[in-house]
């Protein structure tokens, strides 16, 4: 590369007649917060040009420029990283205007860092150049916009996902309060049940319960619609009766039942947004999903990766889901495996999740997960993973119309199956 090429100008200077001459010009953009910079490019790969803009407040001068030069009968091409959502309102202008916007993965980018000046730096403007090579080196795709259907999906899961997390946390709290206020509330009731929640939230402490056991009673017959016994009831009063708690001052009993009211509120919301996420992902999910791996984790399958059906092959699904392996090895020197976590961090862990399930309440997987961790000594991370994987190729047949047999996905000539 020649000297300087990584000197850019402002959007408003770029020198048009460095442009002119090429019939396509790839606009290589390297997306941030703000300062966005970007490379123009002519069909041999050399950078004409290297401008930066603040957005959104000068994205209608990129756009000026980009119109005026295809009004001149140039062919323009962006090119793009995906980045979370910084190059989103770049891109919708873009689309909107009829530019064809395509995109490279951050990896590739970040791989030829030393390839194109033999320099093992990256900053914007050389990012935005390899952009451009990679992009004419045939790397990227075009970008297209996500059906609106999928988008709400998306939406519906982060709203149940921010309702869980919190409600974890609040939780945790609500547990170390009632073991000082209540200690035996937690050995007669399920303190996460939205009737336990309501009745700390609505009436207060054990104190609070005692004077009033006629209407704790009303609440938690009301609160868990008849589902709760009568005998978990009367032991829940029994123990405000009899409780050997700290007696709470009235500001610690206000902020118990604030806690208690909002684990409550958080409870409410993530069954709300699981049934939104159950209804909106229902046509979107193959039929026999859900019965291996749940409707929330089938609705996650498909709002990160798409429908596994329109996948090659189950490798081919399971490297889209970042649970393909990568090995670094040389000469006589073997490496160890591992995961290449190249896909949605969020799959995995619902993955993860529906792993532990299965071992649960599969006699086959159960049964090979407990050989693996006995042959790993007792490391249990690994045996996970491994069912990971073969879920995920499970998750590719069944998609495809075939029953779910785990018994296809290990030998089972080896395992114990009599327990």
């Amino acid at each position: 590369m020649r000297k300087h090429i990584y000197r850019s100008v402002p959007v408003n200077r770029v020198p048009l007649e460095k442009l002119r001459n090429e019939a396509r010009l790839v606009l290589a953009v390297d997306v941030a917060k703000t300062k966005m910079v970007a490379a123009f490019s002519g069909s041999a790969g050399e950078v004409l040009s290297t401008m930066r803009w603040t957005s959104p407040v000068e994205n209608g001068t990129l756009m000026a420029l980009l119109e005026e030069l295809r009004s001149a009968g140039q062919r323009i091409e962006v090119v793009m990283e995906p980045s979370g959502t910084y190059d989103d309102a770049l891109r919708h202008q873009l689309q909107g205007a009829g530019f064809s916007v395509f995109r490279v993965a951050c990896k590739r980018t970040h791989d030829a860092r030393e390839v194109y000046d033999g320099v093992p730096s990256l900053h914007d403007a050389k990012s935005a150049a390899i952009l451009a090579k990679l992009h004419l080196a045939g790397v990227s795709r075009l970008w297209e916009e996500e059906e609106p259907h999928r988008r709400e999906l998306k939406a519906s899961i982060s709203t149940m996902d921010l309702h869980s997390m919190q409600l974890q946390r609040l939780h945790g709290s609500l547990e170390a309060q009632l073991a000082r206020y209540w200690p035996e509330l937690c050995g007669v009731a399920d303190i996460k049940a939205a009737s336990i929640l309501a009745l700390v939230a609505r009436i207060g402490g054990p104190a609070d319960v005692a004077k009033a056991p006629e209407k704790a009673r009303r609440l938690l017959r009301g609160m868990s619609h008849r589902l709760m016994k009568e005998e978990r009831i009367e032991a829940v009063i029994a123990t405000a009766e009899s409780s050997c708690g700290v007696a709470p001052l009235p500001a610690e009993r206000a902020a118990l039942m604030e806690l208690a009211s909002e684990a409550h509120r958080s409870l409410l919301g993530f069954k709300k947004a699981k049934r939104a996420v159950e209804l909106l992902s229902q046509d979107m999910v193959p039929a026999e999903l859900p019965k291996v791996i749940g409707k929330t984790t089938a609705a996650v399958v498909v709002s990160t990766t798409g429908d596994p059906r329109a996948y090659d092959s189950a490798r081919a699904f399971v490297k889209a889901c970042g649970l393909n392996l990568r090995e670094k090895s040389s000469g006589n020197l073997t490496g160890q495996l591992h995961l290449t976590k190249r896909g949605p961090a969020k799959l995995r862990r619902y993955l993860w999740l529906a792993a532990l399930r299965l071992i649960q309440t599969d006699d086959v997987i159960r049964a090979w997960y407990v050989k693996k961790v006995a042959r790993d000594g007792g490391v249990r991370k690994k045996a996970l993973v491994a069912i990971m994987r073969k879920l995920a190729q499970a998750i590719y047949v069944v998609a495809g119309g075939e029953q779910f047999d785990s018994s296809k996905l290990f030998d089972t000539t080896s395992l114990d199956l009599t327990a």
